[in-house]
C-alpha cells in the first residue's frame, strides 16, 4: 500500500501545536475548546481516510487501538482512584528518592499506568508542603515511564514485543544496565534539585514564621480520612505514618493485569477491564473516592485528547511505516534505532512507534523469525525497546499516563507548564541528558 498524501500529516502538526501552544497564549479559550479542537482535526483525518482514500482498514485498526489503550488507562485509573495512600507530610529528599525508586520498580508489576494512579496522589499528599512541579516532570520520568523498561507488562511497546514473540524476561535479562543507568541517574538529578527546593522551602517557612505566619501550605490539606458513608471502618493496613485503604481494589488490579495477556475473542479483554472497573467503583466506599478528590475528569480529558491524537497520526506512522526502511539502510545500526524510536515515541504515541521501527528492523534482517532476530539484532532490538520506553517521558504525549498524572497534579493545585514548558524546562535539561548517556555507554557504536 502506498503511503498517505503528506497534506494528511497536517492536522496532527497542527494538533500538537495547538497542544503545545493554546495553554500559554490562550489560557482561558483551551480548557473550554480543546475538545472541538482535538475531536476536529481528528475527524477531518478520518473523513479523508473514508472518503478519499477509501482506507476504512487502517481508520478501524486505529480505533480498535484507541479503545484498547483507553480502556487499559481509564479502568486503572478508576482501581488506582479507589486505593487510598495516606502519607506523611514533610517529605525530605532522600524519602523522596527513595519512594521514587519504589515506584519505578513497582511499575514493571503495575504497568507505568497502575503505578502512576496508584502513587501520584500520596506523591503529591507527603510533599504537600512545598511541591513544585519538578515533583510530577521526575515522577513522569521514572514512575511513569522508565521505570517501567524491564517488563512487557512495564509498557505498552514492550508488551507488544512480547505479543511478537520476544521471550518475556528477555527485556529484564538485557535491558537492566540501561535501566539502572537511567533510573540511576535520573534519582541523582532529582536528589540534587530536591536538596535545594527543601532548603528553600525551609528558609520560607521560617520567614512566615517570623512575619507570624503559619507556615501552612497554600496546595493541599492532608485528607482525614474520615467516613461519612457508614459506621463500619474500611479494610486498611498502617505502616508507621503511612494508611492504605480500599485494599479490596486490589483484587480489581490484578483482574486487570491479568487481562492484558487476553488476546482472543476481540474485545473480552476491554470487557474484563471495564467489569472490574465498574466493580471497583461500585463497591469502593465514597469517603475513599472524597479523600482522594476522586472525579472523572482528568480521564475524560485525555480521552478526548488521545481520540484526535490516535486519528490524526494514522498517516504519520502510515509514513514511517512506508519508508522506515529506505531511510534506515541495509545495514542500520542501534544509533538509529535508539534515536528514531525515541524521537518519534515522544511525540507520537509509543507503541505503534515501536511496532514501526521493529517492522522496518524484519525488513532490513530479511526475516520475520524473532529467533535469529534476536541472535543477529540485539542491540537493535534493545535500542528500539529502550528508547520507546525512556523517551516517552518527553512531552506529555509520549505516554498514556502522563497526561493523566499532569490533569491529577492541576487538579490537586499544582501549577503544572504547558506542554512546551515542560520540555523547555525539564525534559530539554534533565532528561535528554541522561538519555545521551545511555546512548554514549550502550548504543554509540
Amino acid at each position: 500500500m502506498t503511503a498517505p498524501p503528506p497534506i494528511l500529516i497536517l492536522p496532527f502538526a497542527l494538533l500538537l501545536g495547538a497542544m503545545a501552544l493554546a495553554p500559554v497564549l490562550a489560557p482561558q479559550w483551551w480548557p473550554r475548546h480543546y475538545p472541538k479542537v482535538a475531536l476536529g482535526l481528528g475527524a477531518i483525518t478520518a473523513g479523508a481516510y473514508l472518503l478519499i482514500l477509501r482506507d476504512p482498514g487502517s481508520l478501524g485498526h486505529a480505533a480498535h487501538e484507541y479503545v484498547s489503550f483507553i480502556t487499559l488507562v481509564g479502568s486503572l485509573y478508576v482501581v488506582a482512584g479507589g486505593i487510598q495512600i495516606q502519607a506523611p507530610g514533610g517529605a525530605k529528599p532522600l524519602a523522596n528518592v527513595i519512594f521514587l525508586f519504589i515506584g519505578a520498580a513497582a511499575a514493571n508489576m503495575l504497568g507505568t499506568t497502575g503505578a502512576a494512579m496508584l502513587l501520584i496522589r500520596p506523591w503529591i499528599q507527603m510533599n504537600r508542603d512545598r511541591i513544585a512541579a519538578y515533583h510530577i516532570a521526575f515522577f513522569i520520568f521514572l514512575v511513569a515511564n522508565v521505570g517501567g523498561g524491564l517488563t512487557p507488562i512495564g509498557d505498552p511497546p514492550l508488551f507488544l514485543g512480547f505479543l511478537q514473540g520476544i521471550p518475556f524476561w528477555w527485556v529484564a535479562q538485557k535491558c537492566w544496565p540501561m535501566w539502572v543507568t537511567g533510573t540511576g541517574l535520573l534519582l541523582a538529578l532529582f536528589f540534587i534539585l530536591d536538596t535545594i527546593g527543601f532548603s528553600r522551602a525551609r528558609a520560607d517557612s521560617g520567614q512566615r514564621n517570623r512575619r507570624g505566619g503559619d507556615g501552612s501550605s497554600p496546595v493541599l490539606a492532608e485528607p482525614s480520612g474520615k467516613s461519612g458513608d457508614g459506621p463500619s471502618p474500611p479494610l486498611h493496613w498502617r505502616f508507621g505514618g503511612w494508611r492504605f485503604d480500599g485494599l479490596p481494589n486490589l483484587i480489581f488490579l490484578a483482574i486487570l493485569l491479568g487481562g492484558v495477556f487476553i488476546t482472543r475473542p476481540p474485545f473480552l479483554r476491554e470487557g474484563l477491564m471495564l467489569a472490574a472497573a465498574a466493580g471497583s467503583y461500585f463497591t469502593t466506599r465514597k469517603s475513599i473516592h472524597v479523600a482522594n478528590e476522586f472525579s472523572f475528569h482528568p480521564v475524560t480529558e485525555v480521552a478526548v485528547l488521545f481520540a484526535g491524537i490516535f486519528a490524526t497520526m494514522i498517516p504519520a506512522l502510515a509514513w514511517l511505516d512506508h519508508g522506515a526502511t529506505q531511510w534506515l539502510g541495509p545495514h542500520p545500526g542501534p544509533g538509529i534505532f535508539y534515536w528514531g524510536t525515541g524521537g518519534l515515541s515522544a511525540v507520537l504515541d509509543n507503541a505503534p512507534t515501536y511496532l514501526g521501527f521493529l517492522s522496518a528492523l524484519f525488513g532490513s534482517a530479511g526475516t520475520r523469525e524473532i529467533a535469529p532476530l534476536l541472535a543477529q539484532h540485539t542491540a537493535q532490538i534493545l535500542a528500539l525497546s529502550v528508547g520507546a520506553v525512556f523517551f516517552g517521558a518527553a512531552t506529555y504525549i509520549g505516554n498514556g499516563p502522563n497526561f493523566m498524572v499532569k490533569a491529577i497534579a492541576t487538579q490537586r493545585g499544582v501549577r503544572m507548564p504547558s506542554f512546551g514548558e515542560f520540555v523547555l524546562k525539564f525534559s530539554l535539561p534533565f532528561l535528554l541528558p541522561v538519555l545521551a548517556v545511555i546512548w554514549l555507554l550502550f548504543f554509540r557504536h
